[in-house]
């Protein structure tokens, strides 16, 4: 159940200075506020709490709050405005940018709440909840949420980013669909913002949500999806030069019920590697279709057309086995990452993205290419750059790597690409890039985002 206002107001501290804050107490009063656990540096579960899924970069605060609920997390916010300490929220820790050194680290994996109302089509999900979790509450009443390729990824952290689903030409970004954001302000104050409440902050929330307080719940629209025509399509070296050119122009004409990318990958020739694709250099196409069979059949006939593949998984599937289409890791792992959304492409550029990341590249760089538009070129809330055409997203595993050298190999992808570049992507920014957020947005919306955070946190107690 969520908490209540009473439930809140039990937790919160007595007395209030001039601020607004309470008067600066202790860890030993603040753990007795709060259900969750309290973990300083040294603690038996202070490693493990503090780390999630990247493990290239990790807070290091000098106070964990493991929260259990919304109340959990106000007197957690109470505690650090009270006490001068800046704050970072985290549940799974994928998109991690610039971690924290000292402060409150509020994790809140532990609010991993689902509830599905079948008749409004609409679910809630806790701060920690994944979308593995709604995905397998949704799908009996043939509802979908609009997710991302991995469903081991928070539902929260990926919905204030913006949120580029598998469906996303069709359904648009997962802000669009959310109808109320439970959050704990710079205040300590526990508050339901919704369009009519709080129109501003709303709007600011939804694409641009990251440091305007800790979000401890949403409620979302759901979509009317039970299967999906999905799958991959894969081309080795051997094909590359056909396969991308073709997967270029295919993107010309498609239906938004169409939604693909293509992965490029140069597997190194390692024992971690399965064997199948170990030392191979692969354009993976990932294709997820609401249509019918046959039609999807019909729209990848030209991809087929180029040559033989080294794997062809397309197939009809319930979308509760969605996440095989990407098979994305689930294990932690180190990793730093980039991105650059464009006007458009050409295959003279795709290939020079190809050589930079290749085999010969001084270190395995992940490529994804997204192709945008449909319902993504539309809607409200703060979503940068809905007018562009691809997202091309760049990872590199970080161990035994230097962070400054994946940074270059990066920067040179986007130097090749910057004629037709518009910004990045604020969900696929990975490390500390600096003032790299302003790229994520048009100027009007990043004052808009700046104006928002000097009204609901102007000493900057929140660090995204």
């Amino acid at each position: 159940m969520k908490t209540t206002h009473s439930e809140v107001a039990t937790a919160s501290a007595p007395d209030s200075t001039a601020t607004g804050f309470p008067v600066p107490y202790t860890l030993s009063e603040l753990a007795g506020r709060v259900t969750g656990v309290v973990l300083l540096p040294g603690d038996d579960g202070y490693e493990a709490e503090r780390t999630g899924i990247q493990t290239g970069h990790a807070h290091r605060p000098s106070v964990i709050v493991g929260a259990d609920t919304a109340a959990d997390v106000v007197a957690a916010v109470r505690y650090a405005g009270a006490n001068g300490l800046p704050v970072s929220a985290q549940s799974t820790g994928h998109g991690l940018a610039a971690a924290s050194d000292g402060g409150v680290l509020i994790s809140t994996r532990r609010m991993d709440e689902v509830r599905v109302d079948a008749e409004a089509r609409t679910a809630w999900a806790g701060a920690g909840a994944l979308w593995a979790d709604v995905i397998e509450e949704a799908g009996p009443y043939g509802l979908a949420p609009v997710n991302g390729s991995s469903p081991g990824v928070g539902v929260v952290g990926y919905t204030l980013g913006g949120g580029l689903g598998i469906l996303g030409r069709e359904f648009g970004y997962a802000s669009d669909r959310v109808r109320l954001v439970e959050m704990v302000t710079a205040d300590g104050v526990l508050r339901w913002v919704t369009p009519e409440r709080d129109a501003e902050l709303f709007r600011a929330l939804l694409g641009g949500g990251h440091g305007l307080g800790v979000v401890t719940g949403l409620e979302f629209g759901l979509v009317p999806v039970e299967r999906v025509y999905g799958g991959q399509l894969a081309f080795g070296a051997g094909l590359m030069d056909e396969a991308l050119p073709a997967y270029l122009a295919w993107t010309e004409d498609l239906p938004d019920a169409l939604t693909s990318s293509v992965g490029l990958i140069a597997y190194p020739d390692v024992p971690a590697v399965p064997g199948h694709l170990r030392g191979r250099h692969l354009a993976q196409i990932r294709i997820a279709y609401t249509g019918p069979v046959a039609e999807g059949e019909r729209l990848v006939a030209p991809l087929r057309a180029v040559g033989p593949r080294v794997a062809d998984t397309l197939r009809d599937m319930p979308y509760t086995e969605s996440h095989t289409i990407h098979q994305d890791p689930e294990t932690p792992h180190a990793y730093d990452g980039d991105s650059v959304l464009l006007s458009g492409l050409d295959a003279a550029e795709l290939r020079e993205v190809t050589a930079l990341t290749g085999p010969d590249a001084p270190m395995m760089t992940v490529v994804q290419l997204n192709h945008l538009g449909g319902a993504l070129a539309t809607g409200g809330g703060s979503v940068g750059h809905r007018d562009a055409r691809y997202l091309l997203r760049l990872l590199s595993p970080l161990d035994g790597t230097d962070v400054a050298a994946v940074r270059a190999l990066h920067a040179r992808v986007r130097a090749a690409l910057a004629p037709k570049a518009v910004g990045r992507s604020v969900n696929f920014l990975f490390g500390e890039h600096g003032d790299a957020m302003a790229d994520a947005y048009e100027e009007d919306v990043y004052r808009r985002l700046a104006a928002a955070k000097a009204a609901y946190d102007p000493e900057n107690l929140f660090r995204a």
